[in-house]
């Protein structure tokens, strides 16, 4: 089995998934700072996050030890394991499966942020409110022109990954992205 297919199948568990996105979201944390947000235990913790490390997706950060161990996920996972797919490989049953669950569970994820989003933003500063929330955009482009378009979003993503780090105005934000076509498949592309 290839790396990716292994993370792929590694992911496919509702507590791992949340403990990668608790990371890429929130940053470093302790098994027990992970335990508290999802409202689990240390235990369970602990093991799925060894079990996210064996497959390269999340990593000790060395600033801590023992209980106190850091975690963080890895810089750059594979977006396509993220996005529940692995690249130029046959899919057998079992990964379709994975990946499946994968894709559902990131959906109802992001519908959990977004609520969360809805329900406080009145908290938040008019500043904020004007930039965050739903929004969507149609374009018309061909399979390779969203190829390209797509590259050019993950280069603007990279280039504001840390741009506001040590700023105290700064907030971490999340920034999903999905691209859907309009209408029925046409597998003929015509």
């Amino acid at each position: 089995m290839t790396a990716d297919r292994e993370a792929l199948r590694t992911l496919a568990h509702p507590m791992r998934s949340r403990l990668l996105a608790e990371l890429r979201v929130h940053g470093r944390a302790t098994a027990t700072e992970l335990a508290a947000a999802l409202e689990t235990n240390t235990g369970a913790t602990s093991y799925h996050l060894r079990r996210l490390e064996e497959v390269g997706l999340v990593e000790d950060t060395g600033e801590g030890s023992g209980r106190r161990r850091l975690w963080r996920a890895t810089p750059s996972p594979d977006r396509s394991v993220i996005r529940g797919g692995i690249d130029d490989e046959p899919v057998d049953e079992d990964d379709a499966q994975a990946a499946d669950w994968l894709a559902l569970d990131y959906l109802a994820h992001f519908g959990d942020r977004a609520r969360g989003w809805l329900e406080d933003r009145a908290d938040w500063e008019q500043s904020w409110r004007e930039v965050c929330g739903l929004e969507d955009h149609t374009v018309q482009v061909t399979a390779e022109q969203a190829t390209a378009m797509r590259a050019e979003l993950l280069e603007v993503l990279d280039r504001y990954r840390r741009v506001g780090q040590g700023n105290p105005q700064a907030k971490r934000v999340v920034v999903y992205t999905c691209a859907l076509p309009v209408g029925r498949s046409r597998a003929t592309g015509a």
